[in-house]
């Protein structure tokens, strides 16, 4: 079953309480044998959309008043199952309506759903501290949802809002919006055609690393297999510097907030991730981030997917039709002209003009 986000009842749940003693995530089990493809490697092929971890509102960053603790109490996870029936029983009641479509059985049916957070280190769950110098980027960070910006040209919006990818590894990260990730492979090839904005193509032979000079929107990676485990290093990622503000990304989360979705990235910018089958339709994603110039540790997100034959990726035509720049950018500047003859006017009012 597929679920689609009950923004408004979802994001008014606060799973908040106090440490509960002895809990922690679920481990990637090595037990699971995978199918083989023909030429023998473990078959990872299919649609694993990630929606479902967004509409559950289990966040990346971990509430403060969870401690270290990764999974919630039953009481916590009892307010989250019911805020997911809710929202499944408005997608019953009304189709135009915001809801969700089988929410609260995927949460039963995996442990996944007690996540306090996505980010399972540092141990608290939350980004590590920003470093001086990511901290004066992420202050010059520009986009459309910080509100009261003024909006002249592209480069005072980031890669999404111009219909770019929307930050790696974020385009890897549960969002309000299509979630689809379509695995597909072939001798010595994975391939990761991502719903919204994207497709990666990882090659498994060993291949040359690029010069430091040469970067793409989702970096250079490479693959390998560990077992069953599917190893992919991704380095070269697009860089974002306080001189050249239109590549302002989304590096970690997509979403408005602490970061305002304009986490910078650094040009050593680096990620492993590691995808495991834990049963014949589901995998255990983990991604570890590491980016000296902006963050002062590396940090690491777990996700599980869960494959959906029925799901279906149509095209996200976003480029094209995206009128929104100019739309943006015109409304920003009339805003402010309509603000500047409000002042002079207040100002010859009150004879502070002369």
């Amino acid at each position: 079953m597929i679920c689609r986000p009950a923004i408004a009842a979802l994001l008014a749940l606060a799973g908040v309480a106090g440490p509960a003693a002895g809990q922690d995530a679920p481990g990637v089990s090595g037990d699971y044998l995978p199918n083989q493809t023909a030429w023998g490697d473990p078959d990872l092929r299919g649609v694993w959309p990630v929606e479902r971890i967004y509409a559950a509102n289990i966040p990346l960053e971990r509430p403060e008043a969870f401690g270290d603790r990764q999974l919630m109490t039953d009481e916590e996870f009892a307010e989250r199952l019911e805020a997911a029936k809710r929202s499944d029983e408005g997608f019953r009641n009304e189709v135009d309506a915001d809801g969700t479509e089988g929410l609260a059985a995927w949460l039963q049916s995996t442990a996944f759903g007690r996540r306090t957070s996505l980010i399972v280190d540092p141990a608290n769950g939350r980004l590590p501290p920003l470093t001086p110098a990511g901290e004066a980027l992420f202050k010059a960070g520009r986009n459309s949802w910080i509100d009261g910006q003024a909006i002249d040209w592209v480069t005072d919006l980031d890669s999404y809002d111009r219909c770019l990818p929307r930050g790696f590894p974020a385009s890897m990260l549960p969002w309000p919006g299509g979630d689809g990730i379509r695995v597909f492979q072939s001798p010595g090839f994975v391939v990761l055609q991502l719903e919204t904005l994207g497709t990666r193509i990882v090659p498994l032979a060993p291949v040359e690393p690029w010069p430091a000079a040469v970067s793409g929107w989702f970096g250079q990676s490479r693959g390998h297999w560990e077992g069953s485990t599917l190893v992919i290093e991704t380095t070269n990622v697009v860089a974002g510097d306080s001189a050249s503000r239109d590549v302002w990304r989304r590096a970690g989360s997509p979403l408005p907030g602490r970061d305002r979705g304009t986490i910078p990235t650094g040009a050593r910018a680096r990620t492993v991730e590691r995808l495991t089958m834990t049963g014949p339709d589901t995998i255990a994603y983990r991604v570890t981030y590491t980016d000296p110039e902006v963050f002062t540790a590396p940090w690491t997100v777990e996700l599980e997917w869960t494959r959906e034959p029925g799901y279906r990726l149509y095209e996200f035509a976003c480029h094209e039709g995206n009128v929104q720049i100019r739309d943006m950018i015109t409304a920003s500047r009339a805003q402010r002209k309509l603000d500047a003859a409000a002042l002079r006017t207040e100002t010859s009012s009150t004879g502070d003009g002369k």
